[in-house]
């Protein structure tokens, strides 16, 4: 990503990038990348035009920039959410949980990643097959420790996706429906852990957990670019 953007190195640098990136997430949101305009985002982001191209020499590589960051912010999220689960049974019924509560408080992130396929293909076919190719390394993994079938682990790795990408989207997009959460999740497992045509499909429900609001801020997204520590203004 360093070719993409031009990092700052003060505190005060890297809030304005983030002013940035965050009206660039709500005007590609509301508009589209196409009908997206540069003036647009520096208006909402409240800097001069100018400041624009201190940091991105144009829309292209601030969309590509922040198509990556959504990429690591959520893989980093995944990551850290399940890193305490010992099974992957457990990764995956803490990992879906993890994932739908991520896309409540952050929908425009399926607007940035699918908006992909339109603006450059090659973009849409590297994030999946980035995601893909950690879920078929936690398959092997999770082979090897026999908690898994001996499936495709390629076909498996999209199937999992797809289960992800289109309950986030049904239930946390257009319906935002958190109270229901839990209930998708109880359903999931009983798919993963009896099969579809089992007669066998009883589980228990995991606890419903509450969730205080968050306060509103100034963008309707707040996205914070997430690298090395920036230095100290002078």
């Amino acid at each position: 990503m360093e070719s993409l953007v031009n990092k700052p190195r003060t505190k005060r640098g890297r809030a304005t990038l983030n002013n940035i990136l965050s009206a660039a997430a709500q005007v590609f949101y509301e508009k589209g990348y196409h009908d997206a305009s540069i003036n647009d985002i520096t208006n909402l982001a409240g800097v001069a035009s100018g400041t624009f191209y201190v940091y991105f020499d144009g829309k292209y590589n601030l969309y590509k920039y922040l198509l990556l960051q959504c990429s690591h912010i959520i893989r980093k999220h995944l990551s850290l959410s399940v890193k305490d689960c010992k099974t992957r049974r457990e990764v995956e019924r803490v990992g879906m949980k993890a994932w739908l509560e991520f896309v409540l408080e952050n929908q425009y992130m399926y607007n940035i990643i699918w908006e992909s396929l339109y603006v450059d293909r090659t973009l849409f076919v590297d994030y999946y097959q980035t995601f893909s190719k950690a879920y078929i390394q936690g398959f092997e993994k999770a082979k090897l420790a026999d908690e898994i079938q001996d499936i495709d682990f390629e076909v498996l790795a999209y199937t999992m996706m797809g289960a992800s990408n289109f309950l986030g989207l049904n239930w946390c997009v257009f319906k935002e429906e958190p109270d229901d959460i839990d209930h998708v999740v109880d359903e999931f497992m009983k798919l993963l852990d009896h099969g579809l045509f089992s007669s066998d499909l009883k589980s228990e429900p995991a606890p419903v957990e509450h969730k205080t609001t968050p306060p509103k801020q100034r963008f309707r997204f707040q996205v914070v670019m997430d690298d090395d520590e920036v230095e100290e203004d002078s």
